[in-house]
């Protein structure tokens, strides 16, 4: 049977497909639209199917808040190409609407949600990637309940997102603070947020650290005392290259070679306890700063701490809850 153009149009306008892909649906239906949106919904099926090992990098990442309840969703796809596509945008901020709506808690509930026309979300993800050819998935939800939250989509490009929560009214300060979670990605709200685990980690990670900036400081110390060259000192490499250009003979890099040794051994045997963990107890509050919210610097104004910022407006005013999705690696 002969397909109008009218047939078309109203099947794309319930698909989202391409005019070619609604006229060959509609054509081996004979014009039955359930079985030629089925074909449709089969094809991306297919595509996701067979495109299932693939990279996901780029995508689209939306937040909104509504009505005490406030979520960032990312839709992601394989180009920057698709991802930037009006009908991409739009699909992934239908998405977001009927989260929030529902005020989902998870994933797998946003994937389980009717949109407008009630397709459930996770099938029309499906529909789009038969639709562009690509892989496409939802990965990255994120939500707080409560009021006051201010979202944020970095320089509007859909990248990233951030969701910030004050324990007051107070949009300016809740709009910068996002601005700030954006730029500086913190770990946590303080110190006491960051989990036991991060910190136990952390802290060894300082004190080993810290153990060998001794041991090297005391071997480069000993190295120069001896009247050796930093540098062709520093590795078999450059031994080998002092070596071919005369610099030093093949008894004085083995000499170099015991110096660092001995020195070493010397130096990780006699290390002070005390100094190892005081240094490293000073390498944690970098990290406290450098890693909590409320402890980072402003960026606006690096004088100051974030928590300073907002009592300098409010003394009562402080962040009590943040969220943070980005599809760019960091």
């Amino acid at each position: 049977m002969a397909v109008s153009i009218a047939d078309i149009q109203k099947i794309r306008k319930m698909t989202g497909a391409g005019l070619a892909d609604c006229k060959k649906a509609l054509t081996e239906t004979d014009g039955d639209f359930d079985k030629a949106v089925e074909i449709i919904r089969e094809k991306g099926q297919a595509i996701a199917a067979k495109r299932s090992d693939r990279e996901t990098s780029n995508g689209c990442v939306l937040a909104k808040a509504d009505n005490g309840f406030a979520a960032i969703v990312a839709l992601k796809c394989e180009t920057d190409f698709v991802a930037n596509g009006a009908d991409y945008i739009k699909l992934t901020q239908d998405i977001l609407d009927v989260a929030v709506a529902a005020k989902a808690k998870s994933l797998d509930e946003v994937k389980e949600l009717a949109l407008v026309d009630g397709t459930k979300v996770q099938d029309a993800v499906v529909a789009r990637s038969g639709i562009t050819g690509e892989k496409m998935e939802l990965d990255g939800y994120n939500f707080i309940q409560g009021d006051n939250v201010s979202v944020y989509d970095h320089m509007g490009k859909h990248l990233l997102c951030t969701m910030v929560q004050t324990n007051k009214p107070a949009e300016e300060q809740a709009h910068v603070i996002a601005m700030q979670v954006a730029a500086m990605n913190p770990v946590a709200l303080d110190e006491a947020s960051v989990p036991q685990e991060v910190k136990d980690t952390e802290l060894k990670v300082a004190i080993e650290k810290t153990k060998e900036e001794q041991v090297a400081k005391a071997v480069e110390n000993a190295l120069r005392k001896a009247g050796f060259n930093i540098y062709i000192s520093e590795n078999e490499e450059h031994l080998a290259e002092g070596i071919q250009k005369g610099s030093i003979t093949e008894a004085q890099a083995e000499e170099i070679r015991n110096i660092k040794k001995e020195t070493a051994e010397q130096k990780a045997a006699n290390l002070s306890e005390q100094m190892v963990q005081n240094i490293a107890k000073g390498r944690m509050a970098k990290f406290f700063k450098d890693s909590c919210l409320l402890n980072q610097e402003f960026i606006q104004d690096s004088k100051q701490s974030v928590s300073d910022y907002l009592k300098s407006s409010d003394k009562e005013l402080t962040v009590i809850a943040f969220k943070r999705f980005t599809l760019r690696a960091e």
